[in-house]
Formats: structure tokens, C-alpha cells, sequence
């Protein structure tokens, strides 16, 4: 399944533990700091929870947000 409809999911799926949706929109979140940013930019925690925060209405830590940009980095 896609990040993007891992993310839809993980918004509507009332099933999911709170740990897993977390981690779902974290990644989401750092997939987006990460295609905002600006050509040679790479986006910090703070981008990430920004967008985490802005975007799913989620407040992430820097650690799962460094979680999340290592994972997007990775494929």
C-alpha cells in the first residue's frame, strides 16, 4: 500500500492503535516537509513536525520525526 493511502487510512481507521497512526502520519508528514523543501534543502524535525501539526492536526516529538525523515529517506 502507498504512504499516501496509509495515510488516508490511518485518518479514518478508528481501529489502528495510537502508536501506528502516529508513525503513519509521521511519515506522511516528513514525505511532505520533504517535497516542499527548497532544491538542496534538507527539511530539519521542526519542518516535519510542522507539517505533522498543520497538516494532520498531530503533535510528534523530534525523535519521531528524525524516525520519519529516516524512513522517507530510505525508500
Amino acid at each position: 500500500m502507498t504512504l499516501w493511502r496509509q495515510v488516508l487510512a490511518a485518518l479514518n481507521d478508528d481501529t489502528l492503535d495510537d502508536a501506528t497512526r502516529e508513525q503513519i502520519l509521521a511519515r506522511g508528514a516528513a514525505q511532505l516537509a520533504v517535497r516542499r523543501a527548497p532544491a538542496g534543502h534538507e527539511p530539519t524535525p521542526d519542518e516535519v513536525m510542522a507539517a505533522a501539526f498543520s497538516e494532520f492536526s498531530l503533535l510528534i516529538d523530534a525523535e519521531q520525526a528524525r524516525a520519519a525523515l529516516r524512513e522517507v529517506r530510505r525508500g
